[in-house]
């Protein structure tokens, strides 16, 4: 179903079993809710589906934050952005009565970067994530504790909008702040491969193999 309701448009696809996991997907400049629908049903088939549209538009294109130029975010921004999001995600836990116990956030690009921005500043409302192509958002005054989420990290070494150094500064400081971090390095640009997408399900399935029976 899509729903306007709870502050975003979303769409929402209960899970076919009682696993209780819930995937949490977040698209990229220029995406909407439906683009990683099909990518979040290969990583986990049976888990419940959040996906979200982002409510900043930057040349008309959906984004989840605002940026000043490319690789250059807005902070102010991406921080009041972040706290609505969460708050959004923990008001759809009630309406949709999933546990944010067991909520896994799939971003791209620029949905990675907010993923990675609720775990650096609102991590209660995320149990881990797989962020595609992500660089680091912000880095916090305080820096949590992540020390029960589990992060895979998919990067390209061909990259041409993520710089190395971002992500290995993003990879730094997660672990720092005690997150479990599968880190993986393709030969590829900024574009998503399907052999990501099969390392990203073989990475969630360790975590939850119940929803793949």
């Amino acid at each position: 179903m899509e729903e306007s309701s709870l502050g975003f448009i979303h769409r929402f696809l209960p899970s076919r079993n009682e696993v209780g996991l819930t995937l949490l997907l977040l698209h990229g400049t220029g995406g909407d809710e439906k683009d990683l629908i099909p990518i979040g049903q290969k990583i986990a088939p049976k888990a419940t589906i959040l996906s979200p549209r982002g409510k900043v538009l930057e040349n008309e294109m959906p984004r989840f934050f605002r940026r000043i130029e490319e690789g250059v975010f807005d902070l102010e921004d991406l921080q009041f952005r972040t706290n609505e999001l969460a708050d959004f995600v923990k008001a759809a836990s009630t309406k949709y009565n999933f546990n944010l116990n067991k909520l896994i956030a799939v971003g791209f690009s620029n949905g990675a970067n907010i993923a990675a921005s609720m775990l650096l500043l609102r991590p209660g409302s995320l149990a881990g994530a797989i962020l595609f192509r992500p660089m680091l958002p912000i880095v916090p005054v305080t820096l949590p504790d992540l020390s029960s989420k589990p992060i895979f990290i998919s990067s390209g070494l061909y990259d041409q909008v993520v710089p190395k150094s971002s992500v290995d500064r993003l990879l730094q400081l997660l672990r720092k702040a005690g997150a479990s971090v599968e880190m993986n390095w393709n030969a590829a640009n900024h574009g998503l491969t399907e052999r990501e997408i099969t390392l990203a399900g073989s990475w969630l399935q360790k975590l939850s193999p119940e929803s793949y029976k």
